[in-house]
């Protein structure tokens, strides 16, 4: 197990070293979104683009720890390019593979996290969740997609 330790953490430092879709997208057509952990003064701003029930393009901006900056990074390519129920998918198996402290505290295992190399390089973050104050560092930018998504699903009549 120390390898695929070893190999999480590559991934993770990778991921922080050279953020992949770093940036800003220019607003319009880019929608912009900010999110902020006041715990421990992460920062993350997502832009992105949502074309024909899918998201075209997104940018990941901000500051902070290794864990939220790479998750950020990490979820920007695992997003990008497809569909808004993909995308709605991949968040909720995200957050459950976040949530599993939680629910192994309660003895129970969601399916989807019984085979978490489904999830690829996202599997990376899963030793977050032995550090529960971490979890928020490794979510904001999820909560951040989340929010842009709401904020555009409402003004699309």
């Amino acid at each position: 197990m120390s390898d695929l330790e070893d190999l999480y953490r590559e991934i993770i430092l990778d991921h922080y070293r050279s953020p992949r879709n770093r940036g800003e997208l220019p607003s319009p057509p880019a929608h912009r979104v900010e999110g902020f952990n006041p715990l421990c003064g992460d920062e993350v701003v997502v832009t992105m683009v949502v074309e024909d029930d899918r998201l075209a393009d997104i940018k990941i901006g901000g500051t902070g720890c290794s864990i939220s900056q790479s998750s950020a990074s990490l979820m920007s390519g695992a997003v990008k390019g497809k569909t808004l129920p993909e995308v709605r998918e991949l968040v909720r198996t995200f957050k459950s593979m976040m949530s599993i402290h939680e629910a192994s505290l309660e003895g129970e295992v969601p399916d989807e996290l019984l085979n978490p190399a489904e999830l690829g390089e996202l599997a990376a973050l899963q030793g977050v969740v032995k550090f529960p104050v971490r979890i928020k560092c490794a979510t904001l930018s999820w909560n951040a997609l989340v929010q842009g998504l709401e904020e555009l699903a409402q003004a699309t009549p």
